[in-house]
This record gives structure tokens, sequence and C-alpha cells, in this order.
């Protein structure tokens, strides 16, 4: 850029101006050249252009179709229980291992707040437990450290983290009513720790990104782009493991010789404590209440067979505890 002092500089000095300098050309000039331009996600598109022009693009892309067609398939297993088949890289060890720290987090934020061994409603969860582990073990939950964790806090939660460490937050107790919906709530997260939903989403994140990488390329924002991987992918496969964990541990409640009907009546009386407050099903990671009730009451004719194949019958006298209400505190 030049200015008007250098301008004037080089005019001679001994001749006058033939006309007025407000009257001559403007005295900023800028240098000659195309003025630069934001082109959004120009390298991204240029990049797929310039391949797809190669001439062994279909060579290449079926090499790598085939490479990565043939590491999906290797690494498909089956869910225990339902059988579902899904994609995996993740092995039982490591998901343990990765969870180590989630379980340190816990403790940190909920320090002070762990009920002592002795509290009734510790015992009443234990005591649940004890029934639906032996089936946990069968179901491939072999070797686990397990820990029982009850944290005086008003929510409505309860989890299960890789390796056995099961919190239950006392929020949910009073939901629960008694112990055969103590045992819903624990049947199904343990669940999700038989099925080793915790790698399998581990797993997926990698498709995720590159799902919203290819999309990028075709002149999507990466926003855009993960939320419509979002949208398709991860909370439909989120709400299927939730689905998958209601039926494995209906299946767990039952063979524990616990009400399945009572797995029913729990989301029934979730349903009413969050009246209005549940997102749409389609944005988000678990089903709706109501779809919930009514998948459990289709599952319902499996749930009591495997009830008689426990010889339940035999235990009735012992399983009448399971109809006792919450203990509250003192």
């Amino acid at each position: 850029m030049f200015r008007c002092g250098s301008l004037l500089r080089s005019l001679p000095r001994s001749r006058p101006l033939s006309r007025p300098l407000s009257r001559q050309a403007q005295c900023r000039f800028y240098r000659a050249g195309p003025r630069p331009r934001y082109q959004r996600f120009q390298s991204a598109s240029n990049i797929f252009t310039r391949w797809a022009a190669r001439p062994t693009f279909y060579r290449e892309v079926a090499v790598m179709s085939g490479t990565a067609g043939g590491f999906y398939l290797y690494n498909l297993e089956e869910v225990p229980v339902s059988g579902r088949r899904r994609f995996n890289i993740i092995g039982p060890d490591l998901e343990v291992s990765l969870a180590q720290g989630t379980m340190e987090e816990i403790k940190l934020e909920f320090q002070g707040k762990f009920l002592p061994e002795w509290d009734p409603r510790v015992r009443q969860v234990h005591r649940v437990m004890d029934r639906l582990l032996p089936f946990a073990q069968k179901a491939g939950l072999e070797n686990v450290n397990w820990e029982i964790h009850v944290i005086d806090n008003p929510q409505a939660n309860a989890f299960v983290i890789p390796g056995g460490k099961v919190f239950v937050f006392t929020g949910i107790l009073p939901l629960c009513k008694n112990e055969d919906g103590i045992a819903a709530v624990l049947s199904h997260e343990i669940a999700h720790v038989v099925a080793h939903h915790t790698a399998e989403k581990m797993s997926q994140a990698p498709l995720v990104m590159a799902g919203a990488l290819l999309l990028w390329t075709f002149d999507l924002s990466f926003y855009t782009s993960k939320t419509l991987m979002d949208l398709f992918m991860s909370l439909p496969g989120s709400r299927r493991q939730e689905s998958e964990a209601d039926y494995i541990g209906l299946l767990m409640m039952a063979e524990g010789c616990y009400s399945p009907e009572a797995a029913m009546e729990f989301w029934a009386r979730m349903e009413h404590a969050e009246q209005g407050a549940q997102p749409p099903q389609l944005l988000s990671t678990h089903p709706a209440h109501h779809n919930r009730q009514e998948k459990i009451r289709e599952w319902l004719p499996k749930a009591h067979e495997k009830q008689e194949l426990s010889d339940c019958q035999g235990m009735a006298s012992y399983c009448k505890c399971s109809s006792r209400t919450f203990i509250q505190p003192a």
C-alpha cells in the first residue's frame, strides 16, 4: 500500500500543480493481485476431488473397503444371553482397566457420603445382590471382585462399572418400593456389564468419528456431521443397549426368583416421577419409559419360563422376603 507522502515527494518541486491536489487521483493505492477469499472446507473437498481423479481410485477404494470389511467381520462377536451380533475391539481386561479411573472419580466426588455396611439400606442391597450374582457369574462374570456401595444422595440413580463395582444412590430406593424393585434396577445394571456395553461403546467411537469426517468432506460443518452421526448411529445404539440390558436383567431377576412384573412396575413409577421431564426418544440415550414397559410385557412369558427352570416354587417361602418394602432410614 502506498500513501500520499511518497507521491508528493516524487513530484518535481519547480513545476506547480496543474490542478488542485483534491482533483488528482486518490492518494491510496493497493497492490495488484486477487483479493484473498475464505473458502470453507476447500482443502477437504479438494483432497477428495483429487483422489477421485486418480486412475487407481476404484482399486484403492476396493482395497480399503475390503480391509475395513474384513477387520469389521473379524471383530464381530455374540452378546451373552441376548445373542446379538456386534462389533467390539476392546477386551474385558482392557475394559476393566479403563474403568478404574471412573471408580476413583466417583469415590472422590461422593467422599463422606458412602453408607456403612451396618446400615439397613446397605444390607438390603447386599441381600438382593447375593441372589443375583450366581446368575451373573453363569452369564460370564466369573472371577469378579464385587464391591457394593450405597451413596447417601437424593439422585434416583444406580450403576455398575466394569470390574463389579456397584453404586446405588439412596434416592432411587423409594422408587424401587421393595426388594423386587431393587432387583429390577440392579439386574439391569449388572446386565450392562454382562453384555460389555462399555467396551462396545468405546469400539464404536472410531466408526462414529470416521463417519463424521466422511460427511465433512461433502461440505458439511464438522458439528453438523457429528450431530448426524449421533442422531442416526450413537443414540440408536445406546437405546439398543438399554433395551438389551432390560431383557438380560429381566431374565436374571426371574432366575433369582424375583417377580419379573416388578420391572414393569418400576418403569411405570419412573414415568410418573419424571412426567414431562424426559426428552423425546429420538433425542435420548434411553428408550421412553412407556416403551420399556411394553417391551418387558412382551418378554414376561420368557421370564416366567426362566423362573420355572430355576425351581422357584421350592424357594417360595424364602422368596416371600422379596415383597418387603424399602427400609426407611431411622
